[in-house]
């Protein structure tokens, strides 16, 4: 049987902002070719910080080193399967890109809000996060 979910609903999904010396921010290639912001949906009563920490790892085998304790970015959108996704953002560093892909990410790189307008495969949040980017920018960071 499936459940009607009220618009009014939202899932949260927590995001690593994780950006390079350029000012990029990474995306992750999914298997199906489709390009994501890093991180992924809270489990049922779990904290924002753990999530992250456990999305990052399950995609891409990667050691946090930071996560901001508040959210730079907050943001809206109906995904690709009509579900509405709180999009929460933090500032993330990394121990390495030592990447490894995994069944969930095939391949990681870094993008400038440009550059995801002209990739044809990302998701619906990926582009409304690159004009949140383009309108709203950060500083220039030198971690990883």
């Amino acid at each position: 049987m499936e459940i009607e979910v009220p618009e009014c609903f939202y899932r949260v999904s927590v995001k690593a902002l994780i950006r390079d010396q350029k000012n990029r921010f990474l995306l992750v290639r999914e298997v199906n070719g489709f390009w994501e912001l890093p991180g992924g949906g809270l489990d049922f009563e779990e904290a924002p910080l753990v999530g992250l920490q456990r999305e990052i790892w399950e995609e891409m085998k990667l050691k946090i080193t930071h996560i901001a304790t508040q959210p730079c970015y907050f943001f809206t959108v109906k995904n690709h399967n009509g579900v509405f996704i709180a999009n929460v953002m933090y500032e993330t560093s990394l121990e390495n890109l030592n990447f490894q892909a995994t069944d969930e990410c095939k391949e990681i790189r870094f993008f400038s809000a440009e550059d995801v307008f002209d990739e044809m495969n990302v998701y619906p949040n990926v582009t409304a996060f690159a004009r949140l980017f383009q309108q709203q920018p950060l500083g220039n960071s030198s971690e990883l």
